[in-house]
């Protein structure tokens, strides 16, 4: 009955009834339609018809034509026609039903897993690629809520399964299940001669049964994305969005990520680098995908990302840049979370970034990532309790996103609240959240409750970790200095410098190296936080963090000349920042004119630097979390 319904043509109504009306059997066709869009889209829109019909057959014509008919037609035959014509409307009106029904499979509070697709092809190129490129389409939807793969992960290992297990249907549909969500999509691709057949089924998790299928074909390989994409779209509608909906956030498949199949594969393989060992491994991938498309907006902005992470900011700023100037390319989702980070990190314009975050929680409201974002830019000002309201709900949204717990710690620390630092933190190890500033929030805590044991075990837990010893190293060389260990800090810095010149990160050892050199000029060692700067802007020309830094370096080591060429640079380059303008530059400024004997001017220029005194400028706060607390809505 259902496959009838589904894929088979009806029986036109004239053969059941060869008197019906012509306009009566339109009616009739029109609600049977298989094809949605020529489908009746309301029971509104089909009673108006009918009322219609109604209306010509009470004409004066019709009563003249009924009268003619009567004498031809006995009594019991135009009995059996009103049943038939009765019977057809009853079906018609039947199949409306059970379309509109299908179509309202899915509400908004509904969560989807996405399968693996299943390659019949042999070939390779299509393996995860489908997936990915599926993510991203779905994406773009208001309506839909796909399972975070964070989500995902969480939900296998409670199964005692591997994170990065490839999701077969049947493991989907347990994971569906133990998630609690209400269906899972599975995809499939096959060759046929030269085409490509690609289905996309919908299913309830529970009952196994099929709330929406769609099969398409693909001419050739070229082709496969281009049908995919409108496989999905009917889908989406399918399973109950809108048709506006759908219709407005609907950005071709091979635009949005990008037209060659090659290409996309590399930038999959990044995203399971990045999942599986973390941002260092996965730009090689990224930066392939480029060579292969140099038009592909999504990867540009990840790579950037994959920089800000690894605390390269002018890396990762040139790429943001370049993703910015392809972002009409892209889906509505990317196109805001491109724009933010443009006016984040490229222009510093954080009430513009800002914006771009809020249009984003206003269209999709279920995402976690612009609710982080908003409260690192709320650190940066040191807004505290806003910022602690925005990442609280970015953890309701999603309890297994990690950098909202980073965030809440740092949040709780600044604020003097210790034991609600360390409860969100415990909070994040109890998920089985392991990352490098979970432990340097605890080393911190230990630091101001003077806990040398509990210090030293976090400094330990960091040796051996990739990427994490510069990190800790410098946070360590900090609490020595505090303590007025000189010696044993510029140690500990020049370790941290080296630990990140030997994995060829140079901005990272500019701002370790810029971080002596202020410290040596606030210790009245001038010559020595002199060299100190000149190698940071040697290090890393260029760098807004590095430049600024060295800046202050000079300036309070009494070298006007240094840090006023700087200072012009920076004011130069960076005209709309809001943290270069009203923090870095006004803090040089002034120092430059202690040195010039001009206290009454120095303390003018410090004014426009008081709103943030509280805040968050190192960069940690908000250039670090680009890209990671984007990464449900991403497909990480």
């Amino acid at each position: 009955m259902t496959d009838a319904i589904l894929h088979r043509a009806p029986v036109p109504p004239v053969r059941l009834n060869p008197a019906i009306p012509v306009k009566l059997e339109d009616v009739i066709n029109k609600a049977l339609e298989k094809d949605k869009k020529l489908r009746y889209q309301s029971a509104a829109d089909m009673r108006t018809d009918l009322q219609r019909l109604k209306r010509d057959t009470d004409s004066s014509r019709a009563a003249v034509a009924e009268t003619a008919t009567s004498s031809r037609v006995p009594p019991y035959k135009r009995a059996v026609m009103a049943s038939a014509a009765a019977i057809v409307i009853g079906l018609a009106v039947g199949g409306w039903l059970f379309f509109s029904r299908k179509a309202h499979a899915l509400t908004e509070k509904d969560t989807i897993v996405l399968a693996d697709f299943t390659n019949a092809t042999g070939d390779s190129v299509f393996d995860d690629t489908l997936k990915q490129a599926l993510a991203v389409d779905l994406g773009q939807s208001p309506f839909l809520n796909i399972l975070s793969e964070e989500k995902i992960r969480e939900t296998l290992r409670e199964m005692t399964r591997q994170p990065n297990e490839r999701l077969t249907q049947d493991l989907a549909r347990e994971v569906c299940q133990r998630a609690g969500s209400k269906a899972y999509l599975a995809g499939s691709i096959a060759a046929l001669g030269t085409q490509y057949v690609i289905g996309l089924e919908a299913l309830n998790c529970a009952s196994g049964d099929v709330l929406a299928r769609e099969q398409v074909t693909a001419g050739g390989k070229e082709q496969v994305l281009p049908a995919l994409g409108q496989a999905a779209s009917k889908l989406r509608n399918d399973v109950g969005e809108s048709l506006s909906s759908v219709q407005k956030f609907d950005v071709p498949l091979e635009q949005a990520t990008t037209n060659s199949l090659e290409a996309l594969k590399a930038f999959t393989l990044s995203q399971k680098a990045f999942n599986e060992q973390g941002d260092a491994d996965a730009i090689p991938f990224v930066k392939r995908a480029i060579e292969l498309d140099p038009n592909f907006a999504l990867a540009y902005d990840y790579l950037a990302g994959h920089y800000f992470n690894l605390n390269q900011p002018n890396l990762g700023a040139t790429y943001a840049k370049k993703a910015f100037d392809l972002r009409d390319r892209v889906t509505e989702r990317e196109k805001l979370i491109i724009t933010a980070d443009y006016y984040d990190s490229v222009t510093g314009e954080l009430e513009k970034a800002d914006q771009a975050y809020e249009m984003y929680t206003r269209i999709y409201p279920r995402e976690p990532g612009p609710y982080v974002l908003l409260g690192s830019e709320s650190m940066i000002l040191g807004q505290y309790e806003k910022a602690a309201a925005e990442n609280r709900e970015a953890l309701r949204l999603d309890p297994s996103g990690v950098v909202p717990y980073v965030n809440l710690g740092e949040i709780y620390l600044a604020l003097n609240r210790f034991d609600e630092a360390r409860a969100i933190t415990e909070e994040a190890f109890g998920r089985k959240l392991e990352v490098i500033p979970l432990h340097m929030n605890l080393y911190a805590l230990a630091f101001f409750q003077g806990n040398l044991p509990a210090m030293k075990e976090q400094a330990d837990w960091v040796v051996g970790k990739p990427g994490a010893a510069e990190w800790m190293l410098s946070l360590e060389s900090d609490t020595e200095a505090w303590s007025g260990k000189l010696g044993k800090a510029r140690e500990l810095s020049r370790q941290a410098v080296e630990s990140a010149r030997r994995s060829d990160g140079k901005e990272p050892a500019a701002l370790w190296q810029a971080n002596t050199a202020i410290r040596e000029a606030l210790f009245g060692n001038e010559d020595v936080a002199r060299q100190n700067a000149s190698a940071v802007v040697a290090l890393a020309p260029g760098s807004r963090d590095a430049e600024a830094q060295a800046a202050l370096a000079y300036a309070l080591a009494g070298d006007v000349v240094h840090a006023q060429s700087l200072v012009d640079d920076l004011a130069k380059r960076f005209p709309q920042d809001t943290v270069a303008q009203s923090v870095w530059l006004s803090t040089i400024r002034a120092q430059i004119e202690m040195g010039r004997k001009n206290p009454a001017r120095s303390i003018e220029l410090i004014q426009a630097a008081a709103p943030y005194e509280l805040g968050m400028l190192s960069g940690s706060a908000s250039n670090s979390c680009l890209f990671l607390c984007m990464s449900a809505p991403r497909f990480t």
